[in-house]
Parts: C-alpha cells; structure tokens; sequence
C-alpha cells in the first residue's frame, strides 16, 4: 500500500494526474516490486509513465535503450519540461558533452538516461556504466529484438549481455508484438519470471476506411476538408 501510494505521489507531482490508467496501474505496481515485465501496449497508451514513475520511485539511474535519437530527444524533452532529471547519450553529442552527462547521472539522487543499443555495445559505455546506480533498465521499441518484428536490430540481442554485471528489474515495451515476436522479447531480454502485460491495440479514437475511386484528388480533398 505504501509503495502504491508513493508511486500516486510521484505521479501527481510530476504529471498531475490522481491515478493512473487502469492497463497502467499492474504494470507499475509489478515494476516497482522488482519483477521483469513485458509491455504491450497501443501507442498513447502511455507506456513511458510505466517506467518514468518507478524509476523516480527507485531513484539512481533508470536506464532507457531506445532505438532512435529523434524518439530520445522528443522524450528527454518532454520529461525536462516537467522538471524531471533526463539525459540522452546518443553519437550527435562529442565525448565531453557525453562526458558531463555521464557525470551528471552520477551525482544526482535520480535520473533517467537514454541510450541506443549501439551505445550500450560501445566500449565507452561498457567502460563506464558499472559507475552508475542503476536502478532500473527499460528496453522502448522491444521488438527490435526479434526477426519476426518489423525492425530488427541485432544491437538488440546484446543488450542483457552487455548489462550482465547489474542484478536490476527489466521492463521492455512495444506498441504491437505478435505471440513469436514476444517469445523472442521474453528470451532474450527478460527473465523466466517475467511478468507479460497486454492491453491490444485498439484505440476507440482509430478507425480503416477503404474507398475506391479514379478521383482520388477529388476524394482526398474531400475527406481533408470534411476533417
């Protein structure tokens, strides 16, 4: 009960909500008690808060892989402009500005850092992490993982490998994964004890249409105007 009301605070403080999203709530209570934990969610369902909100709770450092920089720099924005401490180490940044940033994760009570497996693969990070608090390691975009997804990266496979001397909770996270694509995320990024968390991708607000027309301009503007 405490721990739940610690995360609400966490939550209220920073992002100004009361409770979280009912496919949030199981997600952070299992994170916050130290279970690995797999994510399936649809996009704005609210997937970060699943790990931004324990890996406050944690404090040190909660470790973020995620595959692009442009995805990094869009979240480390979003979570300064709320006050939070965030950081992206990615290759746009020369070795001093990685270098302070390194530093800063280092002296601070908490912080959220991003990476891309490539970073975590290099010998400057293997060289360095075990410096860090870690507390938590979430994997964003986690069915880069698998060949059956539909962007592989082979970074990926690594990531468990090259994180090997930190005993903490893994979360890893992804909008859509298929039963064989969430195999491979279990196996290769996750303990046996992982716990699987999915809430489908439907969205209420999302809906296919098909319309069949030699006047597609015509059609387009239609549609656009009528929106």
């Amino acid at each position: 009960m405490k721990i739940d009301q610690d995360l609400k605070k966490i939550l209220k403080e920073y992002w100004g909500y009361e409770n979280f999203k009912d496919q949030q709530s199981p997600v952070v209570e299992s994170i916050a008690s130290g279970v690995d934990t797999l994510v399936v969610m649809a996009t704005g369902g609210g997937k970060s808060i699943c790990f931004q909100v324990p890996g406050i709770y944690f404090g040190g450092v909660t470790l973020v892989v995620s595959p692009l920089i442009s995805l990094m720099n869009d979240q480390v924005q979003g979570l300064q402009s709320k006050g939070i401490n965030s950081f992206a180490l990615h290759s746009g940044l020369s070795i001093s500005d990685q270098n302070y940033i390194f530093d800063k994760c280092r002296n601070l009570d908490y912080a959220i850092l991003y990476v891309s497996p490539e970073k975590v693969n290099s010998e400057w990070f293997q060289n360095r992490y075990k410096l860090l608090d870690i507390s938590l390691v979430a994997i964003d975009e986690a069915h880069c993982v698998s060949q059956w997804g539909y962007d592989f990266r082979p970074e990926y496979l690594k990531i468990r490998e090259q994180l090997s001397e930190i005993s903490v909770p893994y979360i890893a996270l992804t909008a859509s994964a298929t039963p064989a694509v969430q195999q491979d995320i279990l196996k290769r990024l996750l303990s046996p004890q992982a716990k699987v968390f999915e809430s489908g991708i439907y969205r209420e607000n999302l809906s296919y249409k098909v319309v069949i027309s030699d006047q597609k301009m015509e059609v387009l503007l239609r549609i656009l105007n009528h929106l």
